[in-house]
């Protein structure tokens, strides 16, 4: 028996057009296990409506972001300037030689530590990871293993959506040996994850 004081959840939209709706207003990402408790629907056939609505988006202003089985309705990074533009809107302040480099560490690397990332840098990071920390492309994401148990860092869905990705798959590939090559530096390669 259905509690009067509880609304009914019961929907004429389609599973996809009640995820599309779901995603419009949640304020961040969701799981789509979440999703699909509200629904009431398998986790799988949410999966299957996320990965229509992906394919629909290809060539709209919208796109599915997904991030650490994280799911969200964002614009198309295509879409950016003209956003900026109607919003009235300077474009973002661009990120420093150094946020880039940390930056680029990270998302390759994670998840990492500040003393991993400083060795690879050659240099000390704690400003510019704090000011990464502060925009939200980077994340506390738990603890290392080792002594003192240093804190390890991932990007963030905020980093997705700052370099216009889907998910860090997108992230071009990293060639480490066209990388040593380029530099002629053999110095920092043996401490690059393998």
């Amino acid at each position: 028996m259905s509690d009067p004081n509880q609304p009914a959840l019961e929907s004429e939209l389609s599973l996809k057009a009640s995820i599309e709706a779901l995603l419009f207003v949640a304020p961040d990402a969701v799981s789509s296990g979440h999703i699909a408790r509200v629904l009431e629907q398998t986790p799988r056939a949410v999966e299957n409506a996320l990965d229509e609505l992906e394919a629909e988006y290809a060539e709209r202003g919208l796109q599915i972001q997904r991030h650490d089985k994280q799911v969200r309705l964002t614009t198309a990074p295509q879409a950016a300037a003209l956003i900026e533009h109607f919003l009235g809107l300077e474009a973002s302040t661009p990120l420093s030689r150094a946020a880039l480099e940390t930056l680029a560490i990270v998302a390759y690397q994670q998840p990492v530590t500040r003393p991993q990332i400083n060795a690879i840098r050659g240099v000390n990071s704690d400003s510019v990871m704090k000011s990464l920390l502060l925009k939200g492309i980077i994340e506390d994401a738990g603890r290392a293993e080792g002594p003192g148990r240093p804190i390890l860092y991932s990007t963030t869905s905020e980093f997705l959506s700052h370099f216009g990705l889907s998910s860090t798959a997108e992230l071009p590939p990293l060639n480490i040996d066209d990388i040593i090559q380029a530099d002629h530096s053999d110095d920092d390669t043996n401490i690059l994850k393998e």
